[in-house]
């Protein structure tokens, strides 16, 4: 109904009926601001490029309105506010640089109107890190030469089995090493002055952990990693780590500290691991160049899989501490992460895995919580234990722990079948001899399976008899947590992304970006259904859980509080909720993450969204900000007094990159009005981007900036 159709130029004017010289004219006005004053929140919000219930216009006004747009390559906010760009990708900072694609924002306040800004880089977009590593960071790469010496290689080589004098194996390590000096997480500093936050270069609490910086491993993984006799592969370092990368979201704690999560690490090691924890050889995730890919970073530096996938501790206000990375949090694609730090209680952390089928957990400390900002804290992180989530329907669900005792109860494949999708139960491999997983296609096989293997300690068995082989058996649960999950019947659920804690209740929120299916499966349909009960629900929900406490095995109760897709079809009007964050007056905020190729469907740019917590526009999604061609919006956060909301701007120009002129493509979209009535609006969308110089033929750059009003004045209701 609402599907983009790639037509022609001419074939869409003569669709709608509009004259070549005429629309070019029209359709170069951008988006405007709905409404004609400031919303309940202290801004106009913006159009997007779809009609939505609060826009204030008739159903003929809104065919009006939206039946010809144009889309920018800019960053987009309300009207008298401004968005100063603060860093981008390339500027120089602790002895290396900024990094790219920066994701997650935290902002740790210090005195004299100073704070430390915390990024994460996530990834390489290779497409717009080609073109643009010479003039961001100043020196050439071989890329053009290492693209074609692996062209008869069909792009990729296992250069951990290269000679050390061959020089294809200098060329790989040379942009390797480039590419991971580009991840990781980045500290900065910012001075505000005049209402305005800027940078402070050259800070003492400047600091870049990137792709190859030691860092340290707390909790029962860390003696799968001293084991000098593993089934699988242990790198030459032992038991030492070296880095941190794909980390995509994080939180902070209530001691001050962030937690970074390493999310798709699977593109750059193997994710699949044996039956006592230990990594499959780098040969399984190979160096890849061949210009549109860049994967396997890894594979060069003989890095083991297993030491990826964790969720990482670290002070910004203490640059030379050892960052940690927390193995009682589990290994798997984390994304986000939320604290619960209550006086004379265990502390709890709640994280998800984002894939299709991907689950929620859960981590709950055996000590308990002295004072919430006491440091100290940072200890309850090293012993604990990890549960996952069994949603029910109507509204209710227990926690699972994951711990060898724990029997199997996966879900079986006739459970899927009932909504008509074909969905094998995939599993720990049952040979565990082997490494990874297994997937089964019938009840009948998942039934034998259960009779071989009956509990996590049957999957995982203690192995020597040495003082540390039952902890390395916590330890290869917790380091294979997604596939141990589905064993003991985890549901599968919806790219859980991000968690968040209401500051005014208590509960959790979850954002489940999309219902859809993947090469592991999908989302449980008896729990993630569309508005009108769609098994494969595209475009996401943002859900709110009240947990039950923190005792083993306790029960939570959920309902969902907002549902992405268009408004014709029972959505708020964004599409795949992604980051979230609460504003000091307690409303939410809502980030969209959809493909690189968002431009291409109707919702148009990804966007940042406001969920008012009371008023007249309660119940409704507000949009505040749309971002650059391509783009994702990332690590919404506000400074103390809500009068600065800073965003990443991550990946800009990804699909189409850089934008030469000001070519255009045109697109068709059908629409709804608010009286049910279908129409036809002609689109224009920038080929490329140029953000943020806005200089045709120059590359796009990911960075961060700080959104204000332009006169300083205090925006958010109920803040001071």
């Amino acid at each position: 109904m609402n599907h983009p159709a790639e037509l022609s130029r001419r074939r869409l004017l003569q669709l709608l009926g509009l004259g070549g010289a005429a629309a070019a004219a029209s359709l170069m006005q951008g988006q405007a601001s709905a409404g004609a004053g400031p919303g309940p929140l202290g801004f106009k919000p913006l159009r997007p490029p779809l009609p939505l219930p609060g826009d204030g216009l008739s159903a003929a006004q809104q065919r009006g309105q939206y039946r010809q747009l144009t889309l920018d390559d800019r960053l987009l906010v309300p009207e008298g506010f401004a968005a100063e760009l603060l860093v981008v990708w390339g500027d120089r900072l602790a002895g290396g640089r900024f990094g790219f694609n920066n994701d997650y924002l935290a902002l740790t306040p210090l005195e004299d109107n100073r704070a430390l800004l915390s990024v994460n880089f996530e990834y390489i977009s290779p497409q717009t890190w080609a073109s643009g590593y010479g003039e961001a960071v100043g020196t050439p790469l071989p890329l053009a030469a290492l693209q074609q010496a692996l062209a008869a290689r069909d792009g990729s080589v296992d250069a951990s089995a290269l000679p050390a004098n061959d020089p294809l194996l200098a060329m790989v390590r040379q942009v390797a090493e480039a590419a991971m000096a580009d991840l990781g997480i980045g500290v900065l500093e910012l001075q505000r002055s005049n209402g305005s936050w800027r940078r402070l270069q050259g800070s003492r609490y400047e600091r870049r952990i990137d792709g190859l910086t030691p860092v340290r491993c707390s909790g029962p993984a860390a003696a799968v990693f001293r084991n000098p006799a593993p089934l699988g592969y242990r790198g030459s370092q032992g038991a030492g780590l070296r880095g941190t990368f794909a980390n995509c979201a994080g939180g902070t704690t209530p001691w001050g500290t962030v937690l970074s999560a390493e999310e798709n690490f699977q593109s750059q090691v193997s994710e699949a691991v044996f039956a006592d924890g230990s990594a499959t050889a780098p040969s399984q995730r190979p160096f890849r160049w061949d210009g549109t890919r860049l994967d396997g970073l890894g594979n060069p530096f003989g890095l083991p899989g297993n030491h990826y996938g964790w969720m990482v501790e670290f002070d910004p206000r203490q640059p030379r501490q050892v960052a940690v990375k927390h193995s009682w949090l589990g290994r798997f694609r984390h994304e986000a992460v939320a604290v619960v730090a209550r006086a004379g209680e265990p502390l709890i952390v709640y994280s998800g895995c984002d894939r299709h089928g991907g689950h929620l957990y859960r981590f709950v400390s055996d000590g308990r919580v002295s004072t919430p900002s006491d440091p100290a804290n940072g200890r309850l992180l090293e012993h604990g234990r990890l549960e996952v989530a069994r949603f029910e329907p109507g509204g209710s669900g227990r926690w699972l722990v994951l711990e060898p005792a724990t029997r199997l109860d996966p879900q079986r494949p006739s459970h899927y079948a009932r909504f008509g999708i074909a969905q094998p139960t995939l599993l720990p491999h049952g040979d565990r001899r082997r490494s990874g997983e297994q997937a089964l296609e019938s009840d009948a096989d998942v039934d034998a399976y259960c009779q071989r293997h009956s509990t996590l300690a049957d999957l995982y068995p203690v192995l020597g008899d040495d003082p540390e082989a039952r902890l390395r058996q916590q330890g290869a649960i917790l380091i294979d947590a997604h596939l141990a999950a589905n064993a003991i019947g985890a549901t599968a659920a919806a790219r859980p992304e991000d968690t968040d804690i209401d500051p005014q209740t208590g509960d959790l929120l979850i954002a489940f970006t999309a219902a859809g299916r993947g090469d592991g499966g999908g989302a449980d349909p008896a729990i993630f259904r569309g508005p009108a009960g769609q098994a494969n629900w595209p475009h996401g929900w943002v859900m709110r859980l009240g947990d039950g406490g923190s005792a083993r095995g306790a029960r939570f109760s959920w309902r969902m509080e907002a549902t992405g897709g268009t408004p014709w079809q029972g959505g708020l009007g964004f599409s795949n909720p992604d980051n979230l964050a609460f504003d000091p007056a307690g409303n939410l905020w809502i980030t969209t993450d959809r493909s690189s190729s968002a431009s291409l469907d109707v919702f148009g740019n990804n966007s940042c969204w406001v969920l008012p917590r009371q008023g007249a526009a309660a119940g409704q999604a507000l949009c505040f900000a749309i971002g650059p061609i391509d783009c994702e919006l990332c690590g919404p956060c506000f400074d103390a007094d809500g009068r600065t909301l800073f965003l990443a701007v991550q990946h800009p120009g990804e699909t189409g990159g850089t934008r030469q002129g000001q070519a255009v493509e045109a697109q068709a979209h059908t629409l709804v009005d608010r009286s049910g009535r279908r129409f036809e609006q002609l689109r224009w969308v920038p080929l490329g981007s140029n953000w943020p110089s806005g200089v045709p033929g120059r590359s796009p750059r990911p960075g961060v900036v700080a959104i204000s009003r332009r006169d300083g004045a205090q925006w958010l209701p109920g803040t001071n």
